[in-house]
């Protein structure tokens, strides 16, 4: 008899689970319970927030120069393998460390008014340009020209013809010192960028 009253408190529980579980589906919309699902299974799940790819910028500048606006980079070498580079308005040009005192006095000299120059190191400027080209490149406005030392990273903007806006930096030094150096025997390269008004060129 206790066995009998136990299978029938069963099948009556199973009866009562089943019918709770139809009155349940027949109340309950299919999306109601899909979106609940979903709900619970999101639970724990931490949003996970992405920025915004940034757009990349002229001469790979953080910010763009404004539409009336050249934007401009002159990069050091570095090391042996970091070879100098200058950018202008995203056109790039690597330069490669030979010895060119004579062509770029003759440049400079043959440049027409109105000329932006933009001029780097690689290896040793120190050694390789002569006493004319220093003095060529000190008449444009170098104020450090004339104390590179051996491997000294060096950078320089000069305008021909015209004046370049007075907060815009227009040189920049690094000195090799055994003690501070990047690389082995060589300084870190060293870089000035900007923006120039397309009116003054």
């Amino acid at each position: 008899l206790a066995d009998f009253v136990k299978l029938t408190g069963f099948l009556l529980a199973s009866l009562f689970a089943w019918y709770l579980g139809y009155l349940f589906a027949a109340v309950v919309s299919e999306e109601s319970l899909s979106a609940s699902i979903a709900y619970l299974q999101d639970i724990g799940k931490k949003p996970v927030l992405k920025a915004p790819v940034p757009k990349r910028q002229k001469c790979d500048h953080w910010s763009p120069c404004s539409p009336g606006s050249y934007a401009y980079r002159a990069r050091s070498g570095g090391g042996k393998e970091k070879l100098a580079e200058i950018c202008f308005e995203d056109e790039l040009c690597v330069i490669n460390s030979t010895d060119h005192s004579e062509e770029m006095v003759t440049f400079i000299k043959s440049a027409p008014q109105g000329s932006l120059l933009l001029m780097v190191t690689h290896d040793d400027g120190s050694t390789r340009l002569k006493s004319d080209a220093k003095k060529l490149v000190e008449a444009l406005g170098s104020k450090e020209i004339q104390n590179m030392k051996f491997r000294s990273s060096w950078a320089f903007i000069a305008a021909k013809g015209f004046k370049l806006p007075d907060n815009i930096q227009k040189e920049k030094i690094n000195h090799s010192d055994n003690k501070k150096n990047r690389y082995s025997g060589w300084p870190a390269e060293i870089q000035i960028e900007g923006c120039i008004p397309r009116n003054l060129i």
